[in-house]
């Protein structure tokens, strides 16, 4: 069979390719531009295309697409004028897992970590799962891998409501806060769609939710009600359902710490030290190690594999460092992640300052959200603002990140990619960490950052 990719240099795109190719499948793909990602699937076997045009999806079996994929792309239009089957990059995700044991992470925030915690654990472990991620993950290369064990790990992406075409055997539930309302149009049809995913647990399944967060909490017990199996994880005792209790928490500038207390089991205490800093990460690696433990891995063991955890591409992954300023680059794209990610830059940064470059992601995201981004980034000492990252929205005018500087005394607003990236370098001293800060092409600024820095754009101020 070939399947023809559209848009496949994307993070989830490619890794549902990559797992292709390894399953012998022959794999076409086109995107916009090119990138290390198509350079990478080429080596691996892949056909790609620079460009979309029609004829890229003759011989194809099937055409691959994600949401962001318009209904006039000239591939799309060629295939369903050949008769070629077009299918969500969610469904194709599920024919790869094939007949495996799936684990389902989704939440507003937290998945892409949480899954690539367990995977790279249970790998660690000797028990070789596959997975599909969306984010690189670090000393690997790539967020997939086929494994010839029996547990396929994915992040499942619930801002389409895809992550429906799903049948875990786990699904894990970090937290549900109202997002991608252009989507879902309401907060209760967002918490309605997580109802219907953890309705999609095979029977026997477990849910494993953090009650810690209300949403997750609401859906544990509601769940729990209709007799599905659930495991909360979470710093506050809960009533009423099976819990492994968050207990004394230690949070340095490079890592964490805490002892996890299954309330009903005479298992004893496990100690969970993390290299990788943050209170959100303790959570992350909990559920991880809740999925593990289901999984049958050894408490103990599985707390130390997730131990070595180092991160993933674009969580607060170190950039570098000029003049004695240290530039991160996080993909916190919600004011929820945006106030963690503070809250951990902070620790890290000591004495010194924190400064932000900040993207916003979407016209009807920054639209909702303004007063909330505004919050969330009053913890930082300086922000800079750049122009929002319409990703597949029409641009609106009346939608610009001046929305959240006009709510935030001292921000700059400079649409500009190379004057904001310059302005924030220009505000750095030695000793402060610089964020560049967005799920957009921000990211592409932590060099330019560091040029200036290294050219003297400091004494500029």
């Amino acid at each position: 069979m070939r399947a023809h990719f559209i848009a496949i240099g994307g993070a989830g795109m490619s890794v549902i390719a990559e797992l292709m190719l390894a399953q012998g499948t022959e794999v076409s793909g086109s995107d916009q531009a090119d990138s290390p990602v198509l350079q990478r699937l080429a080596a691996l076997g892949a056909t790609v295309h620079v460009g979309h045009d029609a004829e890229h999806v003759h011989g194809a079996d099937v055409v691959v697409v994600s949401t962001a994929i318009r209904p006039d792309n000239p591939e799309v239009l060629a295939a369903r004028e050949l008769g070629i089957e077009v299918i969500h990059r969610s469904e194709a995700l599920a024919r790869a897992a094939r007949e495996q044991d799936f684990v389902a992470v989704a939440g507003a925030h937290g998945k892409t970590t949480t899954s690539a915690m367990l995977a790279l654990a249970l790998a660690d472990l000797g028990a070789d799962p596959s997975y599909a991620i969306g984010a690189q993950l670090r000393g690997r290369g790539s967020g997939g891998h086929l494994g010839e064990g029996g547990t396929f790990v994915a992040e499942a992406d619930e801002s389409d409501g895809s992550f429906l075409a799903y049948h875990p055997r786990v699904a894990v539930v970090t937290n549900i806060e109202p997002d991608h309302l252009d989507h879902y149009g309401t907060e209760e049809a967002v918490h309605q769609a997580f109802a219907d995913f953890a309705a999609r647990i095979v029977p026997g399944g477990l849910l494993v939710a953090c009650t810690d967060d209300p949403g997750a909490a609401a859906l544990a017990r509601r769940v729990a009600a209709q007799g599905v199996r659930v495991l909360g994880y979470g710093a506050a005792p809960v009533e009423g359902l099976s819990q492994v209790r968050i207990e004394a928490v230690e949070l340095g500038a490079e890592g964490s710490s805490a002892v996890l207390v299954d309330a009903g089991s005479d298992e004893p205490p496990t100690t969970l030290a993390l290299v990788v800093p943050g209170e959100h990460n303790l959570r992350n690696a909990t559920a991880a190690w809740c999925a593990g433990r289901e999984l049958g891995a050894p408490p103990e063991a599985l707390a130390r594999a997730l131990g070595t955890f180092t991160g993933t591409a674009r969580r607060f992954e170190d950039r570098g460092s000029a003049g004695g300023v240290r530039v991160v680059d996080d993909y916190a794209h919600h004011p929820t992640e945006v106030a963690a990610l503070l809250a951990t830059a902070r620790r890290v940064a000591g004495s010194g300052r924190v400064l932000v470059l900040f993207q916003p992601h979407l016209f009807s995201r920054t639209e909702a959200f303004a007063e909330a981004f505004a919050g969330a980034l009053t913890a930082a000492d300086a922000v800079v603002l750049t122009a929002i990252y319409p990703a597949r929205e029409e641009p609106r005018a009346e939608v610009t990140s001046a929305l959240i500087a006009d709510r935030l005394p001292g921000a700059q607003y400079l649409p500009d990619h190379q004057q904001a990236a310059h302005a924030v370098a220009d505000l750095a001293a030695p000793g402060d960490l610089v964020l560049t800060v967005g799920a957009g092409d921000v990211t592409a600024l932590g060099p330019v950052i560091l040029a200036r820095l290294t050219t003297g754009g400091q004494e500029q101020r």
